[in-house]
Parts: structure tokens; C-alpha cells; sequence
């Protein structure tokens, strides 16, 4: 599987941006796919994740309500819909892929493929 994730930008505090992030091979029913955030010198954060199969939703605590993840199968693309967003919320975004389902979907090493990031800046 590899992931191409896009839609990065700079936004305005309290605007909205949407990445998408395409897999080019098959995403399996078991699969789960899941967007973590970077920002320079702090570790890598779980943002949202989704089960390919039932669609079933999970957030990081920081984004709740804030942000939304969506699928769509016939493209292999998944998306991230940001509102409200934040200085915070300034970072390098990548969507990933586990494979089995079986991890955590919260930490990163239960993924294992990775796309290239995508840069969001949240600044006035």
C-alpha cells in the first residue's frame, strides 16, 4: 500500500481545511487508517482513525469535535476534515495504515505504512 496525503496549507485561526489521503493499493476490511500530526521538536500525536470495514470512528482528545474522519471506498481515499482550527493545531499531518487492525489504533506503531505528510499552518 502506499499513501499519498494532500490538502495542507495555511489557514487563519478558526478556518477549515480538508486533507484527503489516497491509498494506491487495496485497503482491506481489517484495515485501519488513521492521521497522526508532527509539530518541530514534540512527538508524533494521534489524530483520528477510522476501521475501513464499519467505519468506526476514533479521535485524539485535542481534536474531538473539532475535526472529522471520513472514507471513501470506491476511491481508497480517506479524509480529514478540520474546522475550528487552531495555532495549535500547526504541524505536519500523515495518514497511515495498519494493516491488520489488531494494534492500538492510538500509537503509531501499530501502523505499518506510512504516507509522505502534508503541511498544515494554522496563523493569522
Amino acid at each position: 500500500v502506499q499513501l499519498q496525503a494532500s490538502g495542507g496549507g495555511l489557514v487563519q485561526p478558526g478556518g477549515s481545511l480538508r486533507l484527503s489521503c489516497a491509498a494506491s493499493g487495496s485497503i482491506f476490511s481489517n484495515d485501519v487508517v488513521g492521521w497522526f500530526r508532527q509539530a518541530p521538536g514534540k512527538e508524533r500525536e494521534f489524530v483520528a482513525g477510522i476501521k475501513w470495514r464499519s467505519g468506526g470512528r476514533y479521535y485524539g482528545d485535542s481534536v474531538k469535535g473539532r475535526f472529522a474522519i471520513s472514507r471513501e471506498n470506491a476511491k481508497n481515499t480517506v479524509y480529514l476534515q478540520m474546522n475550528g482550527l487552531k495555532p495549535e493545531d500547526t504541524a505536519v499531518y500523515f495518514c497511515a495504515v495498519d494493516a491488520y487492525g489488531q494494534g492500538y489504533y492510538g500509537a503509531s506503531a501499530s501502523y505499518d505504512y506510512w504516507g509522505q505528510g502534508t503541511q498544515v499552518t494554522v496563523s493569522s
